[in-house]
């Protein structure tokens, strides 16, 4: 399973961002899609669920700004809006193929290379 990523960058307060993901090799027909973000001299921190049956979760800390869709397995997005300088990381997009993901279990089997993003005040 691959996982490549694309999109971020700079952008001023209040912007918007979109992030991809294209996903190669996901065969499972349960599975778990995420978005993780790791701030400088944070822990890593996820923000975002999808699975299978489209239903999905958003973190506190994004929950009404941010927006994770998908592409049956094949992509994965995060739609960010409303962007706050606390939102300044690095944006990891990762898949695991068990439906069980949660925010107090998330340890994903596949992660992409991970994106820079940078909110300027």
């Amino acid at each position: 399973v691959q996982l490549v990523q694309s999109g971020g960058g700079a952008v001023q307060a209040g912007g918007s961002l979109r992030l991809s993901c294209v996903i190669t090799g996901l065969k499972s027909k349960f599975y778990s899609l995420g978005w993780v973000r790791q701030a400088p001299g944070k822990e890593r921190e996820v923000i975002a669920f999808i699975w299978q049956d489209n239903s999905k979760s958003h973190s506190d800390s994004v929950k009404g700004r941010f927006t994770i869709t998908k592409e049956k397995t094949d992509a994965l997005y995060l739609d960010m809006n409303s962007l706050k300088p606390d939102d300044t990381a690095t944006y990891y997009c990762a898949a695991d193929p068990r439906a069980t993901l949660y925010y107090g279990n998330w340890d994903f089997a596949y992660w992409g290379q991970g994106t820079q993003v940078t909110v300027t005040s």
